[in-house]
This record gives structure tokens, sequence and C-alpha cells, in this order.
């Protein structure tokens, strides 16, 4: 006969644990875009076609581009949510502020260029392209093909419609002509907000930091627990002295992350101060918030944060567009870590500098919160004092 019951418990929790790190693999195996913001200018003004007035290829190129991607290959949501912008200046700005993926553009001379095409000196039109790489590097890559796919169904219809052209023209096409059956349209690519070779810097920088946010914490509570202090006075003292601790660790570890990124790992660090604060404040942060679980919950809250190290690392490396629903909807908008992604993104792509925007602003709220939470753990002896005298009076 079994002695020891947890040998029972053996396969039950060699499950649980194959479930558990199962399901953090499925987002970065099942990647699916689901409208995915891209923008679109036609800024062609026509040319004019002698007895049929004033022609304009580029609203029919914009209605054929939006009608192709309307649906996913799996009758789901479509891929692209296209959104129609009035310029580019528009587009840009929207770009800057991380509103699209990317964004084609019809240039206002294309009509007329395009018209060209019939006569014997043509003149290929074209096709701006942008692709914001600096949001996500899986994204942009995905944004590439698309608009790759796009050019090469647009190239194609045009090459049927010259050929149709020539055919009723019933002259002999010129060599020039030629030259441009096979790819009359001109494609320029251009990638705004560049990434480099760097596009993954962000999201690779948030594991060490977690992992110190952990083991700072951790070392701090088991420190300070064995420190009996009977008065809340006392105890509150000794709370003060682990923030105080918690906020020169996350200083050195945000200022040394930076200079090992910097030095040692080769990243370009557009602004060393900028990434070395917010990295500090981010860790200061995390720490706050890891400690306020384990000066409530104790040991038993480490694996809280081990179970968000594996659910977000696949997540923080994708899109949210590319995010299965459930994930997208119940998991995504819980982790903090996304934060600390977003505002690096900012200092490194975006030219931006450290201030209170979002990625900012909340992770001070977190830390504020956990503070708070923290704090509040002053008065769980008096609660455990209390209910232990109830206890005891009732029997």
């Amino acid at each position: 006969m079994i002695k020891n019951k947890m040998l029972l418990l053996v396969p039950v929790i060699a499950l649980v644990v194959l479930f558990i790190f199962a399901i953090t693999q499925i987002p970065s195996v099942k990647q699916s875009p689901k409208n995915l913001p891209i923008a679109i200018v036609n800024e062609d003004e026509g040319v004019k076609i002698p007895q049929k007035g004033t022609l304009n290829l580029g609203a029919k190129i914009e209605k054929n581009i939006k009608k192709s991607s309307s649906t996913n290959s799996n009758g789901d949501e479509p891929a692209i949510k296209w959104v129609t912008v009035s310029s580019f200046k528009e587009v840009k700005e929207g770009m800057n502020d991380q509103e699209y993926y990317g964004a084609i553009v019809i240039p206002k001379d294309f009509s007329a260029k395009q018209a060209s095409l019939q006569t014997p000196k043509p003149v290929s039109p074209e096709i701006q392209l942008f692709v914001n790489q600096g949001m996500n590097a899986i994204a942009s890559n995905t944004v590439s093909l698309m608009f790759n796919s796009i050019y090469d169904k647009l190239n194609e219809n045009t090459s049927l419609e010259l050929l149709k052209g020539y055919k009723k023209q019933g002259n002999m096409i010129t060599t020039e002509q030629a030259s441009f059956i096979a790819s009359p349209i001109k494609k320029v690519v251009t990638n705004v907000n560049s990434s480099g070779t760097q596009g993954n810097a962000p999201v690779s920088l948030f594991q060490p930091l977690w992992m110190a946010s952990i083991v700072a914490a951790v070392i701090l509570w088991n420190a300070t627990k064995k420190l009996q202090q009977h008065t809340r006075k006392k105890r509150l003292v000794i709370k003060l002295i682990q923030v105080l601790i918690a906020a020169i660790c996350a200083i050195l570890i945000g200022f040394t992350l930076t200079w090992i990124a910097d030095v040692m790992l080769g990243f370009e660090i557009p602004k060393f101060m900028d990434t070395a604060l917010f990295l500090s404040l981010t860790n200061f942060s995390f720490i706050l918030m890891i400690s306020a679980i384990l000066s409530w919950l104790g040991f038993a809250g480490v694996p809280i944060f081990v179970l968000m190290l594996f659910f977000g690392a696949p997540l923080l490396a994708m899109a949210p567009e590319f995010m299965p629903s459930f994930y997208h909807d119940w998991i995504f908008p819980w982790l903090p870590m996304r934060f600390m992604v977003d505002g690096l993104r900012e200092l490194f792509f975006f030219s931006k500098t450290l201030s209170w925007n979002q990625p900012t602003s909340v992770l001070c709220w977190i830390g504020l919160g956990s503070l708070l939470v923290f704090f509040m753990s002053i008065f769980k002896a008096d609660i455990k004092k209390e209910k232990s005298t109830l206890e005891h009076s009732e029997n």
C-alpha cells in the first residue's frame, strides 16, 4: 500500500505542467493577422481622356486593392483593415504615432503616367509602399509580403490591360513599349521608423530584467521576513528599508542592463540615459509588484511571476493583431511587461525621449498600486493575531 499520497498526484501534476507549457506555445505557432491597420492614400489627380472625361485610375486601384484583401484565407476576419487617409502628411503622423503598420500611396500623376504607356513615349507609373518597421518585426515582414503580393497582382492586371490596348490600336508596339509589358508599374518601398537589424531588441531585454526583478524581490522578502517586529511602526520601518533598497537595485540593474546591451551585445542605443532611466523605472515597478504579492502570499506567489514569464515571452514578440482571440482578449491586456516593450520601442525606433507617455505612466501606476498593497501588509500580523484570539476565545 502506498503511504505517500504525493506519488498518486505525480501524473496529475505532470499533466498540469504539460498543459500550461503547451498553451504558452500556441501564440507563437498559430500566427494569423486580423484587422491589421494599413493606410491607403489616393492622391491621383486623374487624366483627361478626349470624349471620355477625366479618368482616375488611382480610385479604381484603391477599390480593387481593398476588395482583393477584404476577407482572410480561412473566411474569418480580414487580414487587413484598410484606413483611407486624405494625405501623406496625415499618414506619416499616424505611422509615427503607431496607428498604421504600413501605407500605400498612389501619387498624383499615376493616371497620367499610366496613360502614357499607350503612347510611343511611355513613362512608368509608380506606387509608393511604406512599412512601419519599428512597430513590430513580425508584422513588418508580413506587411512587406502583403505589399509584394498586391504589387504583383496590380502589375499583372495592368499588363493585361496594356496588351488589350495595343491590340485595339492594331499598330506595332515600339521597343520602349515592349519593355514595360512585363512590369509596367514601378514600386518604391520605404521603411519608416527603421529598426535595422535589432527589431527584437526591446523584447530581448525583457527576460533578464524580469528575472532580476524576481530575484531582487525574493531576496528582499526572505531577508526581512525573519525580522519579527511586533509594532506597526517597526514593521513600517522595515518596509521603507525594503523600498529604498529596491530603488537602489532598480537603478543599478537599469543602468547595468543598458550598458551590457550597448557595449557587450552591440545594440544601437540611441539615447543611453533615457533608456537606462526607463529600465530603472520599469525594474523598480516590477520589484514593487512582486514584493507586494510576496508580502501577502509568501514564496507561494513566485510561480505566478514565473508563469507570467512563460506566457509573456511569446506574446511580446507578436503584434496584437496576430494573436489568437483568447490570448489577445484575456492574457495580453494583463501583462505588465508589455508596457516595458512599448516604451523601449518608442525610444529605439520612434525617436522619442523619456516622457510622461502611456508606457511610463502605466508603469508608474503599477508601481504606486503595488506600493499601496505592499504597505497594507503591515496590518497582516494584526489580522492574524485577531483571528487567533477569536479562535482561542471560541474554544
